[in-house]
């Protein structure tokens, strides 16, 4: 997909819009089979971008899928996954939201001690489940993104395996798979091995273990000079350890991914309009026509995006600070160097397929946008724009 596509999308369209490059989500998927051995499957993390067809393309990959919510799952279903090839991960859920995952016929993953006990109790070896362990490897970017630390809501902590063989033995459940997910953005593919020893020590004290999950945090570039995490040397790693744990201990797992960044993060544009330049004592602002409230992961943890003008890409480089048009300070970025932007003009985010319009609202009762999928060439438009009956579409009006 071409600037020129993207401008031309824009037009037809109009802005703010999300477009995603199907191709670079075939290409990332193919990166990572081709790294691991075919014991290896991956299961994309839903919560990345859950539009129906961004969904539906994933699983035509040969994927399975991560969920988070019940309704993920849901979607998944819809989508054509089957339910072998969905993990249900929730947190903070109560029982009722297993049951209704267990109805779906899906892998459950349970990642705290009560719910444990209370579906043990009831469920005892009927339903076959995973545990999600916290095995307190601090790893990942910034801290709201780091799920692995011992102050982590996420998990159950590895110091607790007594607790948990307790459960186990007094339920007789049967857990067939162990997880773990430490955060975002892990650039040391050693960090992995680190997990994966951690889960083959684990490994001894659950007989009828299939499957070990490493969850994922694979880092895509944002900016120049930035890492990616070396996958092929990952796999190579990897294989090799799992070659040496069933060379001594005769057993054999399969290993499970949860890529969801790194499969969609490169793949989306965010096309904006600049609004307004205004200059002002100290700075020039290019005001553009949206705000946080489409493109929150600045504002919420510094994340950087690089944008470029696609309207003048010729022009001569000036310094703006590209803020938002709601009512708050939403600063995208400050102080960066685009090519001369006047009003009017297109500008893109990139690396905004993950957790862009996932995270989108209505803040200040504005209208959500657009997403298109650039697929086999052709732009397909894959969800409206928001119109205005949408801000009422659920409100009970009493007087």
């Amino acid at each position: 997909m071409t600037n020129k596509d993207l401008l031309k999308i824009a037009h037809q369209h109009g802005t703010p819009v999300y477009v995603y490059d199907a191709e670079s989500i075939r290409l990332q998927y193919e990166k990572l089979t081709s790294s691991f051995h075919s014991h290896t499957r991956f299961f994309y993390a839903a919560k990345a971008l859950t539009n129906i067809n961004i969904l539906k393309y994933i699983e035509s990959l040969g994927a399975g899928l991560d969920c988070v919510s019940i309704n993920e799952v849901r979607l998944g279903l819809r989508a054509g996954f089957t339910n072998d090839r969905i993990l249900f991960t929730p947190n903070c859920v109560d029982l009722k939201e297993i049951e209704d995952a267990m109805e779906l016929k899906v892998h459950i993953n349970i990642d705290n001690i009560s719910i444990l006990e209370q579906f043990g109790n009831r469920y005892g070896s009927s339903y076959p489940i995973f545990i999600r362990i916290n095995p307190h490897i601090y790893a990942g970017g910034n801290h709201k993104i780091s799920t692995g630390h011992i102050d982590s809501k996420f998990g159950i902590s590895i110091h607790q395996l007594r607790h948990i063989e307790r459960v186990m033995k007094s339920t007789n459940l049967l857990v067939e798979g162990l997880h773990m997910h430490t955060g975002s953005e892990i650039k040391d593919p050693d960090v992995f091995l680190q997990g994966l020893e951690i889960m083959f020590e684990l490994a001894e004290h659950f007989p009828d273990l299939k499957y070990l999950d490493m969850g994922s945090g694979f880092k895509i570039p944002y900016q120049e000079g930035d890492l990616e995490t070396d996958v092929k040397t990952l796999g190579k790693k990897v294989e090799k350890a799992l070659s040496a744990y069933q060379k001594e201990t005769g057993k054999k797992f399969q290993l499970w991914f949860e890529p969801g960044k790194f499969l969609v993060g490169n793949s989306g544009h965010f096309l904006v309009k600049a609004n307004v330049i205004k200059q002002t004592t100290a700075t020039v602002f290019c005001g553009i026509n949206s705000g946080f409230n489409h493109l929150i992961r600045p504002m919420f943890y510094d994340s950087y995006h690089l944008i470029e003008n696609l309207s003048n890409p010729r022009g001569a480089q000036r310094i703006y600070t590209v803020v938002g048009n709601i009512c708050e300070t939403d600063t995208f970025a400050w102080d960066r160097k685009l090519n001369e932007v006047r009003e009017s003009d297109v500008l893109v985010f990139r690396n905004a397929g993950a957790y862009g319009f996932e995270m989108s609202s209505n803040f200040n009762s504005r209208l959500k946008p657009a997403e298109v999928l650039f697929l086999d060439g052709k732009a397909h438009l894959i969800r409206k724009r928001d119109e205005f009956e949408d801000l009422l579409r659920n409100q009970i009006e009493i007087l």
